[in-house]
């Protein structure tokens, strides 16, 4: 069973900057690509950034693009999300997902993930 944890989420002023941790278990974490997504209240969750298998390949959404950060360390089973210059629509809650299959280029539709961790919350107030 495939677990996804999402940690390092909070309540921040614009401006700062926030680090997402998602915890991976249940199978072989470093063949599979990760994404991060978000939603908003009242709105469609939408993508926001995604790594390949080993990390040399990433992908942003124009909105957090120059902004943030995705990485992944494999021998810890755990991608991030660096978030910088926080603004108050960056407002959602944050999801991670690992892609259905192996050894693929970062993917930004929802429908290519299989597994989806509970997400972490994350505010930022102006």
């Amino acid at each position: 069973q495939v677990q996804l944890v999402e940690s390092g989420g909070g309540l921040v002023q614009a401006g700062a900057s926030l680090r997402l941790t998602c915890a991976a278990s249940g199978r072989n974490f470093e063949t599979y690509g990760m994404g991060w997504f978000r939603q908003a209240p009242g709105r469609e969750r939408e993508y926001i950034a995604a790594i390949n298998w080993n990390g040399r390949d990433t992908n942003y959404a124009d909105s957090i693009q120059g902004r943030s950060t995705i990485s992944r360390d494999n021998d810890e089973n755990t991608v991030y999300l660096q978030m910088d210059s926080l603004k108050p629509e960056d407002t959602g809650i944050y999801f991670c997902a690992s892609d259905k299959y192996k050894f693929r280029l970062p993917l930004t539709l929802g429908n290519e993930y299989e597994y989806w961790g509970q997400g972490t919350q994350v505010t930022v107030s102006s």
